[in-house]
């Protein structure tokens, strides 16, 4: 009784993720069947994906190809990410690592494809000459109302672009940082003092979020009516969903391990329990997320119609017009 307490309370005080091999002996045939299942989707969302750049491959002109690829394999990357995550629980902080990097990029990437859906920048530029961004809205400042409106041209849209590019960027230098700190034991998620490098690196990086998604959503609401025949309000949704459960989701498991909430339980101490907690959780939910993307993403929407065609088309109409009246009047006057 006593060896196995004190070995409690080593797990407990060491803070070390576990082998491979301890989890599966820990597990009973719940735990064996949970793992199954979890592996399972993971698996089902990534054939789906797998479908899915086929019909992109296919169908979506090649324009807009690549975007609509790295949008979509968010889920899936994060979901595959977590299942190894949980099956190796010492490689947590690579898997992390991966998954941050790539929905870092994915932030940027999602920013373009609005852009290209409203027919690349030019044509954006063009539709919304007369138009203005509203920028008092979130994360950032949706309690500012008194922020004027910003003339859209080719300088703001810069702006925008590099609001999610030093994501894409400062993003995977700061978790390369976190994970060579980590490796010489100057980095950890439980240490939230102010010595300890975590709670600086996770601040800066809280930060930098926060400005990489205002110009996303900046443009959203821009956007939101021109694009609405192409769905963009589900397919942002669908983003939103993922910010929340990869980015805040996980953030709240980590905080209550530091503060206790979360227990310890062998072979597993505070902090490994709440990145499988968390593991579990985004498997289940990026797998749904996975097939309802699916839905909105494997259809082809009509392009928009071109501003120059649409005058034309309105100026022809309206010669045409003319053209009968005077027919008609003609016979009349004779």
């Amino acid at each position: 009784m006593d060896i196995l307490e004190n070995e409690t309370n080593l797990i407990c005080t060491r803070r070390e993720a576990p082998y491979s091999y301890e989890i599966l002996q820990s597990l009973d045939l719940t735990g064996i069947f949970l793992f199954a299942i979890l592996t399972l989707m993971t698996l089902i969302g990534n054939l789906v994906f797998i479908e899915e750049v086929y019909y992109v491959y296919k169908k979506i002109p090649s324009s807009k190809r690549s975007i609509v690829i790295w949008v979509n394999a968010a889920a899936p990357v994060i979901s595959t990410t977590s299942c190894m995550g949980m099956w190796i629980p010492r490689a947590t902080m690579f898997t992390d690592f991966t998954a941050a990097v790539f929905f870092a990029i994915v932030i940027h990437k999602f920013l373009l494809m609005m852009i290209k859906e409203c027919g690349g920048q030019k044509l954006f530029l063009k539709r919304f000459e007369n138009s203005r961004f509203k920028i008092s809205t979130g994360p950032c400042c949706c309690c500012c109302l008194c922020l004027p409106f910003i003339r859209i041209s080719k300088q703001t849209l810069f702006i925008l672009k590099l609001g999610t590019f030093q994501f894409a960027f400062l993003r995977p230098v700061l978790m390369f940082l976190s994970v060579v700190l980590w490796a010489n034991g100057n980095y950890d998620l439980s240490d939230l003092s102010v010595n300890g490098a975590a709670i600086w690196i996770n601040c800066f990086i809280g930060i930098i979020t926060v400005i990489a998604l205002w110009p996303v959503v900046i443009m959203f609401n821009q956007v939101k009516v021109l694009l609405s025949c192409k769905k963009i309000i589900p397919k942002f949704a669908l983003y939103q969903f993922i910010v929340i459960l990869s980015q805040l989701q996980t953030a709240i498991i980590n905080i209550l391990a530091s503060s206790g909430t979360i227990a310890c339980a062998p072979p597993l101490p505070a902090s490994s329990r709440a990145s499988y907690m968390s593991q579990q959780l985004l498997i289940m939910e990026m797998f749904l997320i996975t097939l309802v993307s699916r839905v909105f993403y494997r259809k082809r929407y009509d392009e928009l119609e071109h501003t120059e065609t649409a005058e034309q088309e309105t100026k022809d109409n309206t010669q045409n017009n003319r053209i009968s009246l005077n027919s008609k009047e003609g016979p009349h006057n004779i």
